[in-house]
């Protein structure tokens, strides 16, 4: 696929390598001169410097023959964007989206007008950030979770913690001890250790700090949460630092659910801003929440959530710290150096976020066939997990799930066929019109895509 991306930001160059890494043609354009070098010199992606919104610079990039077009600049430059989207469409772009900075664009009938114009998505990188904390924060147990046909099927990521009953045991050891009927409530998929991601076989050994994922369907949740010793939790209020667009669109919706909220902004300025763009339900507190002794003053021992949206990694990841040891159940970090997400995970923060990531994982399903219906990165490991819907005739709809030769690094975890929620097993058979969550390492997802065409 040919590929050309409008922006060699943080967002765009990560994009850059990943889509480079499978296999596309990237060309990057920028008018910034060091975002250009810095890329070039970090990958094999073509770079081009050059006016992002002149027709000249589009054609020289061969915008009139790429599959995708994607505008990435920096969130203060959405107009770039916008403008870059419409000339690459009117050139010739098969597929156009754009990074945007403005909620007011994401409404329906600006989706609607947007797509008239040759614009078939728009993203908003800090909105889809402030819904995947929300999303955590709304879950009871694991430190991550996705859903599928409204909860009936879930993925989950779980840690082993010291208490938990299945440490120093086999998975074969674990399944023994389960009923038939419990058995069909869930699937151990992968293991995350030591930055290495692990397909599990009988003989895989369960250890300290394991980072667990799961399928399972509704009624396997609590069967899971009881086995790898977890607590429930329930959220009703939060404390927030950093005062920012991510800490905004959070504290709204937080609200609209009734759950008390409490946002510390360092600046003064800010924090008055801040205050005025949320609703008067919500705290807004000058002071510095690195400070420990302010947020024990700020009563930090009342809330069950701790969110850490700063801009700095290493503000969020120690302020994470210091909630967990005054006695916080769950933190979230927001950490965009990608080198410092598995620090983040050993230091004890429950959930990281990484803009790049969850924004990279939102467009690289315009890269897979029709059938992909979106893709999502999963913390701690660099697998992704991908919905297909299975189309009349597909080849894997021919033999049972155990006669499929699936790449090795892939597996397929559940089905949804029409209400009903399934774990996938070997003798599972897919039917056209089957919903199927797939857990991939990222060199698996051509092979996976077209065994769905």
């Amino acid at each position: 696929m040919k590929i050309v991306i409008m922006g060699a930001g943080a967002v765009g160059s990560h994009l850059a390598k990943m889509l480079r890494a499978e296999g596309n043609d990237v060309i990057v354009l920028d008018n910034d001169e060091a975002r250009i070098s810095r890329l070039a010199a970090e990958t094999d992606v073509q770079a081009i410097k050059g006016n992002p919104a002149s027709t000249k610079v589009l054609s020289e990039a061969g915008v009139a023959r790429c599959d995708l077009f994607i505008a990435v600049y920096p969130s203060a430059l959405q107009e770039t964007n916008i403008v870059g989207s419409l000339l690459a469409k009117h050139l010739g772009a098969a597929k156009v989206i754009a990074r945007i900075n403005d909620e007011e664009y994401l409404s329906e009938e600006n989706r609607k007008l947007f797509n008239e114009l040759g614009i078939e998505f728009l993203f908003y990188p800090e909105r889809i950030a402030a819904e995947e904390i929300f999303a955590q924060l709304k879950r009871t147990s694991s430190s991550e979770t996705m859903d599928f046909a409204k909860g009936k099927l879930q993925i989950s990521v779980f840690k082993l913690g010291e208490e938990s009953p299945l440490l120093d045991i086999t998975l074969g050891e674990f399944t023994s001890q389960l009923s038939a009927e419990q058995r069909e409530g869930f699937r151990i998929i992968a293991i995350s250790r030591a930055g290495a991601t692990i397909i599990p076989g009988p003989d895989t050994v369960f250890q300290y700090n394991d980072l667990v994922f799961t399928f399972s369907r509704k009624e396997g949740v609590q069967l899971l949460v009881k086995y790898f010793g977890q607590e429930t939790l329930s959220v009703s209020k939060v404390m927030i630092i950093g005062g920012n667009a991510i800490a905004a669109m959070l504290a709204r919706k937080l609200v609209a659910q009734n759950i008390g909220v409490k946002v510390i902004e360092i600046d003064r300025e800010r924090s008055i801003k801040f205050s005025q763009r949320v609703p008067e339900e919500v705290q807004v507190v000058n002071g510095d929440g690195r400070d420990s002794d302010f947020l024990f003053e700020e009563g930090i021992n009342g809330y069950d959530a701790f969110v850490a949206l700063t801009g700095g990694d290493e503000t969020n990841m120690l302020s994470c710290v210091v909630a967990k040891k005054l006695g916080i159940p769950r933190t979230v970090a927001e950490v965009e150096n990608t080198e410092y997400i598995r620090l983040a995970e050993e230091m004890g923060v429950d959930c990281v976020i990484n803009k790049k990531l969850i924004t990279a994982a939102n467009i690289f399903r315009f890269t897979l066939g029709g059938k992909a219906r979106f893709v999502k990165y999963m913390r701690g490991t660099n697998a992704e997990v991908v919905e297909y819907t299975v189309g009349e005739g597909s080849s894997v709809t021919r033999k049972p799930l155990k006669d499929i030769k699936f790449p090795t690094g892939a597996i397929v975890g559940g089905v949804i066929r029409g209400e009903e929620a399934l774990i996938a097993v070997g003798s599972t058979q897919l039917q056209s019109g089957d919903r199927v969550a797939i857990f991939a390492l990222p060199e698996t997802m051509k092979a996976i895509d077209k065994l769905f065409r």
